[in-house]
């Protein structure tokens, strides 16, 4: 039996998420694996990362794969 790929999630940093926010939203930046503008990930689409999406929606695009 053939193996589903799952779907996933590009996230890029698009603001800072030092200056002039707060430290748990710093947090879930840096929990994403986004530490400077540009960087970008690819994570699994599952309901927690869709969480941590929201919380820092302002910070970043999300491109669906």
């Amino acid at each position: 039996m053939a193996k589903a790929k799952s779907k996933t999630l590009t996230i890029k940093l698009v603001r800072s998420a030092t200056a002039s926010v707060k430290s748990d939203q710093t947090a879930t930046c840096k929990a994403l694996g986004l530490r400077r503008i540009g960087d970008v990930v690819e994570q699994p689409d599952n309901e927690s990362i869709r969480g941590m999406i929201f919380k820092v929606k302002h910070l970043v695009d999300v491109e669906e794969n």
